[in-house]
Formats: structure tokens, C-alpha cells, sequence
């Protein structure tokens, strides 16, 4: 095992850019073409072309990452070097604050939208989807299969190997350069969903920058993601 070296912006931003082509191809050409070719419907293939096409490979490149640092896949590597600690007091405390805090400003932002467009269409095609009726509860295991990796993947890569050696280099504005990747990360959801998902895109990694635990970021992460696609598949919100 070497010393930590800092990951510099070229390096950060190849990383990031082609991870944002990837998702742009699976999700512009990818998952159009299958569920042209099927006849089922794009979200099926969101899941499924998501979690083995996009976030697994993030998951593949964090091992990458490691193994040219010379650590080893162990508990120890994911406590002391990514950062996956146990929760403290203050830990939860800045997780609830950091999800209360992106879901006002996410809905601060739809609001602003508004303002501009006659109908908020923040749903990209290849995520469309009727709400959940009889015969179609299935989606939920494939969905929550799914949200694992979305969450875990990007958890792993962004927050628990890149940004603690980031911060070597950017110091205390390295929140600034992980939420500009993030951010170009989802250029392929289309401008009104990329705009709400901004304070998401800044707020988490400045969570997990100031607590130094990458279980903040998956708590947040993971429950601004969560409840809010139940609430979409059930009909709650449109």
C-alpha cells in the first residue's frame, strides 16, 4: 500500500466525462433500441441497463482505482480509506439536515422552472412510465436491485475513492469540483431534472466532506432517490 497521492482535475474530469458518456449512450441509444426491439418499456430497461451497464462499471472502476493504489478489497480499505466509518451523533444530524435542506431546494428550484415553462417535464423518456397497477408490482424488485447499485456504484466511486483524494488537492472547495463531475455525471437527464437535482449535486458532497464518512452521502443519497420513485410508481406524484 502507497501513500494517498491527490487526484488531480485532469484526472478527476476524464473520470467523470467518460462516465457521463456512458450514461449518455446506455441511456440515448441503448435503452431506446431494446425497448423498440422488445415492445417493454423503457424503465424496465433503465433498471437492468442502469444497474449492469452504468453502475456496475462505476463499482469495477473504484476496485480499479484501489488495486493500482495497492490496497487490498478488505473491510479495512473500505473503513480507513473510503471512509465508510460508523455513524456518529452529528453524523445523522448533518445527514437529516443535508435531506431536509436538497429536498427544499429542490423543490425551490421546480418552482423557479415553473416560472419559465408552461409544464414541468422533468422525466427523460427512457424513465417513462405508467404508475404501478395489478400485474406490474413486479418492477418494484427490479427496482429496488437497481437503486442498490445506483446508489452504492456512485457512493463507492464519487464519494468513498475520488473525494479523499481530492481533497488532497482542492483542499476545503473540493465539495465544489465533486458536485461540477457530478453534475456533467447527469447531463443525460435532460436540462429540467439536471437543474432540481443541482443542490443534491452540491450539498452531499459538502455532507461528506465535512463529516468524513461515506455513509452520509448514501443516506442521503439514497433516501432523496428512494421514496420519492415509490411515490412516482404509486401515483402519489406526477
Amino acid at each position: 500500500m502507497k501513500p494517498l497521492s491527490g487526484m488531480k482535475l485532469f484526472y478527476s474530469f476524464s473520470i467523470y466525462i467518460i462516465a457521463a458518456l456512458l450514461m449518455w449512450l446506455q441511456t440515448h441509444y441503448t435503452i431506446p433500441y431494446l425497448s423498440e426491439k422488445t415492445g417493454l418499456e423503457p424503465i424496465l430497461f433503465w433498471f437492468v441497463i442502469g444497474a449492469l451497464g452504468i453502475f456496475l462499471p462505476l463499482i469495477l472502476l473504484a476496485m480499479a482505482i484501489l488495486k493500482s493504489e495497492r490496497y487490498k478489497l478488505n473491510s479495512r480499505t473500505w473503513y480507513k480509506r473510503m471512509r465508510f466509518v460508523r455513524m456518529t451523533g452529528p453524523d445523522w444530524m448533518w445527514s437529516i439536515f443535508g435531506i431536509l435542506i436538497t429536498g427544499i431546494g429542490m423543490v425551490a428550484v421546480m418552482g423557479i422552472i415553473t416560472l419559465f415553462v408552461d409544464k414541468l417535464d422533468y422525466t427523460p423518456s427512457f424513465m417513462e412510465f405508467e404508475p404501478l397497477s395489478a400485474g406490474r408490482y413486479w418492477l418494484l424488485a427490479v427496482w429496488f436491485v437497481f437503486w442498490i447499485f445506483n446508489i452504492m456504484g456512485e457512493e463507492i466511486l464519487w464519494r468513498g475513492v475520488m473525494q479523499p483524494r481530492q481533497e488532497l488537492i482542492f483542499g476545503r472547495y473540493t465539495w465544489v469540483v465533486q458536485g461540477t463531475g457530478w453534475s456533467l455525471f447527469h447531463l443525460a437527464f435532460g436540462w429540467q431534472l439536471w437543474v432540481i437535482l443541482l443542490p443534491m449535486m452540491f450539498i452531499q458532497p459538502y455532507i461528506v466532506q465535512k463529516t468524513r464518512n461515506t455513509w452520509t452521502g448514501v443516506i442521503i443519497h439514497g433516501v432523496i432517490n428512494g421514496p420519492s420513485f415509490i411515490a412516482i410508481a404509486l401515483g402519489a406524484i406526477g
